[in-house]
């Protein structure tokens, strides 16, 4: 399941039955680059893990480790009460929960299927829909950090389903990640990381955009990468402004007022500057441009004077 659709799991081990008390077993579906170090934090849970995956390789590990290890996810679904699932794509994550020898012809009712995959927030909503029906809860539970933050147990969790569903998987998240969110209803935790993940990468590309004005500025890459990382390190990066619970407009006496509006002629004066700076040396800016343009309506606070003298 780690890499491919329409694989199935090896190996069968007997497992303890599933259990409302608190030391239920834990499964883990999908052993890749993103989930093995996930499940290896689960590796000492106190209802046992029993783990999943097409590659007998994959799966050794967490034999040795005290971990057991299902043929299917039907085998594995017998006796979990909280299934993570990490597979590539939407078409992966169906077959692993509905498809013959999927989740659900063995769930019993009140088990937790939760996905990490990104996948469409319809989708989300069309398997948890199909739960409902064996009385089973879902939860989209997109994850944010990376193999380095898994590996620490540092990831973001966006939780996407009940409240009762999310009790229910809160301390076995709280294995791999350090911050557990619960979003909402289901499909709210696929549309947050949709969110995070849209700023991740237009960062990106302002990224690659501020390098160009770099480069042909004769300064060294490397090192303003070093300065990015550095600083970001410091103020947070676009994150350190995401502290209001609305993108309405800020009334002028409101507390955020002052400090967005001074947000905002620094970023418009200095954006500005670099783009006063790509004109002469003949580079095209269209993020910063653009950023010029709406960084003002962004924040909530209205352009400034230097977003209208360059409208």
């Amino acid at each position: 399941m780690g890499d491919r659709p329409g694989a199935e799991c090896r190996w069968r081990a007997g497992v303890p039955a599933v259990s409302e008390a608190a030391e239920f077993a834990v499964g883990f579906i999908g052993l890749g680059n993103m989930g093995a170090p996930m499940a290896h934090r689960l590796t000492d849970w106190p209802g046992g893990l029993v783990v999943c995956d097409m590659r007998p390789d994959a799966v050794q590990p967490f034999i040795d480790a005290g971990a057991k290890a299902a043929e299917t996810p039907a085998e594995l679904a017998e006796n979990c009460r909280v299934v993570s699932i990490v597979v590539l794509d939407d078409a992966q994550v169906r077959t692993v929960i509905a498809g013959p020898d999927g989740l659900l012809r063995t769930a019993k009712p009140g088990t937790v299927l939760a996905v990490h995959s990104t996948i469409s927030d319809r989708t989300a909503a069309e398997l948890a829909a199909e739960c409902a029906t064996r009385g089973v809860e879902f939860v989209d539970a997109p994850i944010s950090g990376g193999a380095p933050a898994a590996q620490r147990g540092a990831l973001a969790i966006m939780v996407g389903g009940s409240a009762t569903a999310f009790e229910a998987v809160r301390e076995p998240f709280g294995r791999f990640g350090s911050l557990v969110i619960h979003a909402g209803e289901v499909g709210a935790g696929t549309r947050m990381k949709l969110a995070r993940n849209l700023l991740h990468f237009v960062a990106f590309t302002a990224a690659a955009e501020a390098q160009r004005l770099a480069e042909a500025s004769g300064l060294d890459l490397a090192a303003l990468g070093k300065v990015v990382r550095h600083s970001d390190s410091h103020t947070g990066g676009p994150g350190a402004i995401m502290l209001r619970k609305t993108t309405a407009p800020v009334e002028p006496d409101d507390f955020w007022f002052p400090i967005l509006g001074h947000v905002r002629d620094l970023g418009e004066k200095d954006l500005s500057l670099a783009l006063d700076l790509a004109s002469r040396l003949n580079i095209d800016l269209p993020l910063a441009q653009r950023a010029l343009h709406d960084l003002g309506d962004g924040l909530g606070v209205g352009p400034g004077p230097l977003a209208k003298e360059h409208s």
